[in-house]
């Protein structure tokens, strides 16, 4: 029987972080062909991934002449892992548009290049992490919960475009306090690897809670 991550093209988007390396380690090891996605070399160095790729990810050019080559060497693009984080507390003008670049530009930019591809996989799974923050927002995290709220409004965007078109794929929201704890960034790991454990009718749309740490920025 075939395992269900068998060479499937997995892209991890910062795949340089604890978070990302921890991913790209368990879907190596489930068969996935993992591409670990950077915008820093000496990020990537090291990722247990099939290949690496250094790339701005916020650029709309750039993405798409590297998804261009992603998909004349790989048969299909079945997963966009979108783990590009940061952290910066309070209200700021400059702190806002720091944040906005990683937390919902990369998103977006990734996102509208390969969702057809995703749709078109027969399994495709689109995931972000977002904060149990922004369910209890403080103006301490203004600039982070308000742009968390909105990454996870274009993933229900997208999953609902899915649904309507009775699409075989999944976007999936991970919600966790904080990725500083080993034992929630190992669940989120086996999280990732068990996407396709999960019909995509069960799964397209879904908040999914991940354990629990002290919660930062009060």
């Amino acid at each position: 029987m075939t395992a269900p991550l068998a060479d499937r093209t997995v892209v991890v988007a910062g795949a340089g972080g604890v978070a990302g390396r921890a991913v790209c380690a368990a879907l190596t090891a489930a068969g996935a062909h993992v591409v670990a996605a950077g915008s820093r070399a000496a990020s990537l160095a090291g990722v247990d991934a099939a290949e690496t790729a250094v790339v701005d990810l916020a650029d709309p050019a750039a993405v798409a002449a590297w998804a261009a080559a992603l998909r004349d060497a790989r048969p299909s693009i079945d997963c966009l892992l979108h783990l590009v984080g940061g952290w910066r507390g309070g209200s700021d003008p400059d702190d806002f548009d720091w944040l906005e670049r990683r937390v919902l530009t990369t998103l977006r930019v990734l996102s509208r290049e390969l969702r057809d591809d995703l749709g078109a996989s027969g399994a495709g799974r689109l995931a972000i992490v977002s904060s149990a923050s922004v369910a209890q927002p403080k103006w301490g995290m203004a600039n982070y919960v308000t742009l968390k709220a909105a990454a996870e409004m274009w993933v229900q965007a997208i999953a609902g475009t899915w649904q309507a078109k009775q699409e075989p794929a999944a976007a999936v929201t991970f919600i966790v306090r904080a990725l500083d704890d080993p034992e929630v960034v190992e669940q989120l790991a086996a999280a990732c690897a068990g996407l396709w454990s999960v019909d995509h009718t069960q799964l397209n749309g879904a908040l999914v809670e991940l354990g629990a740490v002290l919660e930062q920025g009060e």
